[in-house]
């Protein structure tokens, strides 16, 4: 439901069932037989119906914040380039242009660098720190999460902070100017600039960003929880 690409809001509902299946497989055979309940009660399987959703949920979630993180990336930058109101309803969830852009090509990204198997591997691995029918400690699991949401705030400003930078020095730009000169209208002469600098960013820097972000990606792929629950 939560993972990226599979658990978007644009994937029919048959498709993520089929996808929640073949992982289910997966999974399945690749976990050791001494964590299977002994008997064939269906007593013995409760545990397991309600412990292993929310495990699985709280896997998902950690990977689903990489993808907030690169959405409010591209909020930051749009609202630092003037350009937060262009196609601003493109998407399911109403983003900026800059970050559907940023969005789907990180999903792109993500597929094509073989995040399927990085899924099916990370909830393989899980079993050590989640084990089969048992629910996390409350404890752990609140300052796993906290972790795991500060990791994705800093990720999202880190990887817009060319263009934070660059919002501040035009601003001072203009400031000046409109200091030196107040005849001038700078208003009109800055709007267009800032657009033409923030496209010309995207070009050099898109890039860039997103290679930060799938290796963020890939190593929480590897090791999520880097704290054991």
């Amino acid at each position: 439901m939560v993972l990226p690409a599979f658990g978007e809001q644009t994937v029919p509902v048959r498709v993520k069932l089929a996808v929640g299946l073949c992982f289910t497989m997966i999974v399945a055979a690749a976990m050791p037989i001494e964590n299977l309940p002994a008997d064939r009660l269906m007593t013995s399987f409760i545990p397991y119906l309600v412990a292993e959703p929310v495990n699985g949920l709280i896997l998902g979630i950690g990977f689903r914040l990489f993808v907030m993180a690169l959405q409010m990336a591209g909020v930051i930058a749009a609202q630092a380039l003037s350009l937060s109101q262009i196609l601003g309803g493109a998407g399911v969830d109403p983003m900026p242009a800059v970050g559907q852009v940023l969005l789907v090509a990180g999903l792109a990204l993500a597929t094509m660098s073989g995040l399927h198997v990085q899924v099916a591997e990370a909830l393989i691995l899980s079993y050590d720190a989640l084990p089969a029918g048992q629910l996390p400690v409350p404890s752990d699991l609140a300052r796993w999460g906290l972790d795991q949401i500060a990791h994705s705030t800093a990720l999202a400003f880190s990887l817009a902070a060319p263009f934070l930078i660059i919002s501040v020095l035009y601003n001072l730009t203009l400031g000046v100017i409109n200091r030196a000169m107040p005849q001038l209208m700078v208003t009109f002469i800055g709007a267009p600039a800032i657009t033409l600098v923030g496209l010309i960013l995207l070009l050099l820097f898109v890039p860039l960003m997103l290679a930060v972000w799938i290796r963020a990606l890939q190593v929480f792929a590897t090791n999520p929880f880097s704290a054991s629950l």
